[in-house]
């Protein structure tokens, strides 16, 4: 369907504020340049971690599965997910952080499958927010958009907590 700047937000402004963040000097709000730069990878990780389990999923997903319930569903449920989604989700998630390996932007192999991790978990957690609250009676105000802010920040905040504390990560 038709894009506007709402998508571009909702994709694209926590990687905005990690990569601002980076370049505040070698450490801003207590963290370091590289571990903003992790987050940064880790959103768009996330975001392309989406993407491929919601078109892949549509398109390819046999069996689909509501997240809260595992009640079978029709593929496109918000909420619903697949053996194929949840496999391009681990991919894509995979791919875009290997990509940020390869540009020097994250520098590590165990930062990579920090990356990978953090996209896998919060995809699978915009899942769980879209089948309890996007679009429901009183939250329609919470719109795909607004979904997508929230599952890139949890991506970022992963990735910036795991290589902070658990990569150590200054």
């Amino acid at each position: 369907g038709r894009r506007g700047p709402e998508n571009v937000w909702g994709s694209a402004a926590t990687a905005l504020i990690c990569a601002a963040c980076s370049v505040q000097g070698s450490t801003f709000l207590g963290i370091g340049t590289d571990v903003f730069v992790l987050g940064y990878v880790a959103s768009l990780a996330t975001k392309l971690a989406d993407t491929f389990a919601s078109e892949i999923g549509k398109a390819y997903g046999k069996t689909t599965f509501l997240i809260t319930t595992f009640e079978r569903v029709q593929p496109g449920t918000e909420g619903a997910v697949s053996l194929e989604g949840t496999v391009a989700a681990a991919f894509g998630g995979l791919a875009l952080s290997l990509v940020g390996y390869a540009l020097g932007f994250v520098h590590t192999i165990p930062a990579v499958l920090v990356s990978t991790f953090a996209a896998f978990v919060a995809c699978n957690v915009e899942s769980l927010l879209g089948a309890t609250i996007q679009e429901k009676k009183g939250f329609e105000w919470i719109t795909n958009e607004v979904i997508n802010f929230i599952n890139t920040v949890i991506g970022a905040g992963i990735a910036i907590s795991m290589g902070k504390f658990l990569l150590g990560m200054s």
